[in-house]
């Protein structure tokens, strides 16, 4: 039986990408995209988070930059990158015998059995990029845990030269590597870039003298269960080389649907305000029926 194997491609700056399909121009410019109602940036290119602009930064705060430093903000098109998204995925299925579509901009495929994974992956690459013109990182490893990590490191030894080996930049295959050069992959990765180690966990683990990957993964596992949770214990077992997590082809219906907004204006009067929340509910409930499901609970919040 062919051992597991798993990819990770990833659109780089995909909104931002998208949007230089069709307008050249924008390439080697700090670029952002904003919310809905233009309210805050969601997708960054290079140039701008050389910038110093934050994922989320609201647009107020940011707009100097555009008279400062050439920056260049676009309103949000997502019915042109939902295209866009269903055609990088076609070809990136080309990959593996199986899919997972992640998000609208990632997705997992089973490699397993492959011959010479690590030039299919630079093949599927520049195919990506020569058919949709949208610039893609793949990590390559025996979890989906460690495809994630992969294709992080993919991408920072692409963006940051220096930070990673130059020859693992764009595709980064860790089952290639041998145990040392893994280790000191690990030891130079912060433990917050791992898959599902958020802020919260990830503050914990530095309080607990857990820095890095590397020290993440020397961890026992049945410690890792009594002092966090069964969640972390497999993500440890999964950075270990162990499975713990297949490709999901029909995702589970969600257990909450949110469908919030940014104002593109400030909102004063109530009227307003209520049109925008009968709106946001009726588009919740849309998700609701798509998925044959029943709501238990609604609830609304608004937030300055």
């Amino acid at each position: 039986m062919a051992q597991p194997l798993y990819a990770l491609l990833d659109g780089n700056n995909f909104y931002v990408s998208c949007e230089r399909i069709f307008d050249p121009r924008l390439h080697g410019r700090p670029v952002v995209v904003l919310s809905n109602n233009d309210g805050c940036a969601i997708a960054r290119s290079d140039e701008a988070k050389a910038l110093g602009i934050k994922m989320g930064a609201p647009w107020f705060q940011i707009r100097h930059l555009e008279q400062q430093a050439g920056l260049v903000a676009l309103s949000a098109n997502f019915a042109l990158y939902g295209d866009i998204s269903d055609r990088m995925m076609s070809l990136a299925a080309r990959l593996g015998h199986r899919q997972e579509v992640y998000s609208i901009d990632e997705c997992f495929l089973d490699l397993a059995g492959l011959r010479d994974a690590t030039a299919q992956a630079h093949a599927t690459r520049e195919q990506v990029l020569r058919w949709i013109d949208i610039p893609t990182c793949i990590g390559i490893a025996p979890t989906k845990t460690l495809a994630k990590l992969a294709n992080h490191i993919a991408k920072s030894a692409e963006r940051k030269p220096g930070s990673y080996p130059a020859r693992l930049a764009q595709v980064c295959n860790l089952a290639e590597l041998s145990d040392r050069q893994r280790d000191w992959l690990y030891q130079r990765t912060p433990v917050g870039e791992v898959w599902g180690v958020g802020p919260r966990i990830g503050r914990q683990l530095n309080e607990a003298g857990i820095g890095t990957v590397l020290d993440l993964i020397r961890l026992d596992p049945a410690t890792v269960k009594a002092c966090w949770s069964v969640v972390l214990e497999r993500t440890v077992r999964e950075l270990r080389g162990a499975p713990c997590i297949d490709l999901d082809h029909a995702p589970a219906p969600k257990q909450q649907i949110a469908v919030t907004r940014s104002f593109g204006q400030r909102v004063t009067e109530l009227a307003e305000l209520q049109q925008a929340l009968t709106d946001f509910a009726s588009r919740a409930a849309q998700k609701l029926r798509g998925q044959d499901s029943q709501a238990s609970v609604g609830s609304g919040f608004v937030v300055t």
